[in-house]
């Protein structure tokens, strides 16, 4: 007997929604909802019960595991079901030898004889269920090792104890493994020493996967694509047919492959170009908002695991003097499959399932001034590739391009803001943005690679690359778009946002630790005027966005701090984040 438990956390509960009820709850993995007092009802009417908790004697009773109980105030508990789990100690080895050149750490003799004797098992049909290497694993992993042995430098080419375990294992994989991860493997028959002739050979089986083959062997060999190369392949192995893997048109192997080769070659910016543009035209042309000022959000969609997420927040209170805001991203993504905005407006009641036509009546609603949008429902293609993201285990090109989408446009003004981590992203995420047009745009390394710059005093320990409220961007000076105008009409800055400056009081980021609950909790006690540090990060980040931006108003930081304080304490942006839940039910 298997059971999915969801609260149904009204509109109308969210008006009386008191700090202490959500301290209240716990986090625990048999904890399926919150304890509220009464029924409450939701814009449409509908008369909803808060379902009760489970605790593990009732759990032995119905026979129910802790896999079988979704506990919707944990950011993890949003992974589907339906998607196969990757074997854990392959994908181990991927976090170490899947990344860059200069971060990817070779695995050890011991850890590498472990890896290779567990492939060895799953290609014989030794391992069961979550414990059997998928293929996407496979390419993924082949992939990494064969591009640190051909264009790696030599500090993160193959350790000794890799070489060994591969010397060992090979005779053996070569009779068992299929011949698109041998391919992976060995493209030339010269890496793994048995001089065999499947690699040079491979075609793949059908048009499609033979143009993904040409292509591979450039990336395996640590080189660069064109624009329409890269655009091409996109288009015709995407959307993957997720419900039926046996009829997709093209190997998980090689596409997985393919992924992460691109990433760990450090896409090109013409690379780059392709993964953002490939799939503009899904849908059709954006619809168009009658908004004088349209921002467009773009958060890691595979949200916060530790700090408080301010955006969602944020986007109330901006809407609140006119500086609309879109927000993009999915319910849950890996890696990090943290908090986010989906999971949060899901909680609390949101229709989370909206067209960018929808998003555009939102953003014109004079109640409202934002939206949200699921790439599950704006881009099919990019969200099929979910459940390969997570047996890649690494960020690929996508996670990027992602972040730097344009689902509605705006008659007025518009601007883009997206989070980084990484040194060496800030740039091409800034060209991104200027080739979708936009006239300014804002890089910001927030904590966790988010956008939530922070009050807390910078540590003495600084971290590799740039340091946490580091910002970067551009701003038009005209209403002509950043597409039209040239170096001369466009302002470039970049600095270091530091809170104390505009007053802010040092203090340390609120913890959520994947907690969707408690990161609603922060948010809406903040909304409702309660000071603290989430209240000082929301109007830090939404009067600093504004300034760097050139909003009008914005020209005096004082006077944006100013004007984020009053849409928080005058009750504008609460009442805006209730008109958004309320509303976005009679748009379905």
């Amino acid at each position: 007997m298997k059971a999915l438990l969801n609260p149904e956390f009204s509109f109308s509960s969210i008006s009386q929604f008191h700090t202490n009820k959500l301290r209240n709850s716990t986090h625990s993995p048999n904890q399926t909802s919150l304890r509220f007092p009464s029924k409450y009802r939701i814009g449409r009417g509908a008369c909803l019960v808060v379902k009760a908790a489970l605790d593990s004697a009732i759990m032995d009773q119905l026979g129910l595991s802790e896999s079988d109980i979704r506990n919707p105030s944990v950011s993890t508990s949003y992974r589907s079901s339906k998607l196969p789990k990757p074997n854990q100690t392959l994908l181990d080895a991927q976090a170490r030898v899947c990344t860059g050149p200069t971060q990817t750490r070779p695995l050890s003799e011991e850890q590498a004889f472990k890896v290779f004797d567990t492939i060895l098992r799953s290609a014989k049909g030794e391992l069961k269920d979550e414990y059997k290497i998928s293929r996407a694993q496979l390419g993924a992993f082949f992939a990494a090792m064969t591009i640190r042995a051909n264009a790696f430098p030599e500090a993160t080419q193959w350790s000794e104890g890799e070489k060994l375990a591969i010397n060992t294992f090979w005779p053996l994989l070569v009779r068992v493994l299929p011949p698109d991860i041998i391919f992976i493997a060995d493209p030339e028959g010269s890496i793994m020493g048995l001089g065999n002739s499947i690699g040079p050979q491979y075609v793949g089986n059908c048009a499609t996967e033979m143009r993904l083959v040409g292509a591979l062997r450039e990336v395996l060999a640590g080189g660069h694509l064109g624009y329409e190369e890269v655009q091409g392949i996109l288009r015709d192995v995407l959307p993957l047919k997720v419900d039926d893997k046996e009829s997709s048109d093209v190997s998980e192997s090689l596409l997985s492959a393919f992924l992460i080769g691109q990433r760990m070659n450090r896409e090109t910016d013409r690379e780059l170009k392709a993964y953002c543009l490939a799939f503009d035209d899904e849908l059709g042309p954006p619809p168009v908002a009658d908004v004088r000022s349209l921002t467009h959000y773009g958060e890691p969609y595979d949200g916060n695991t530790r700090y408080f997420r301010s955006t969602l927040f944020v986007a109330a209170v901006r809407s609140c003097y006119g500086e609309s805001c879109l927000l993009h991203g999915v319910e849950w993504m890996p890696p990090k499959e943290g908090i986010t905005e989906e999971q949060m407006l899901k909680f609390m009641g949101a229709n989370t399932s909206l067209s960018p036509l929808h998003a555009k009546d939102l953003l014109e609603d004079e109640e409202v001034g934002f939206a949200y949008v699921s790439q599950r429902e704006a881009c099919t293609s990019l969200y099929s590739l979910i459940g390969v993201r997570e047996h890649i285990k690494k960020r690929p090109p996508v996670a990027t391009a992602e972040k730097v989408q344009r689902f509605v446009k705006a008659r007025g003004k518009e601007a883009m803001v997206a989070g980084f981590y990484h040194e060496g992203y800030e740039e091409p995420l800034l060209m991104l943005m200027k080739r979708r047009g936009v006239h300014s745009g804002l890089v910001v390394k927030g904590e966790e690679g988010a956008l939530s710059m922070t009050t807390r005093l910078r540590s003495a320990s600084i971290s590799k690359g740039f340091p946490v409220n580091y910002c970067s961007g551009f701003r038009s000076l005209s209403m002509a778009s950043a597409f039209e105008v040239d170096g001369v009409s466009r302002q470039n800055f970049n600095l270091e946002v530091n809170a104390m400056d505009y007053g802010f009081e040092p203090t340390n980021t609120p913890r959520t630790d994947r907690s969707v609950s408690k990161n609603i909790e922060l948010g809406l006690a903040a909304l409702r005027g309660e000071k603290g540090p989430a209240y000082d990060r929301i109007i830090l980040n939404a009067g600093i966005v504004d300034h760097l931006l050139g909003c009008d108003g914005a020209e005096d930081i004082s006077a944006a701090l100013d004007r984020a304080r009053e849409a928080i304490d005058s009750g504008k942006a609460l009442k805006r984040l209730l008109n958004y839940i309320k509303i976005s039910h009679k748009l379905s």
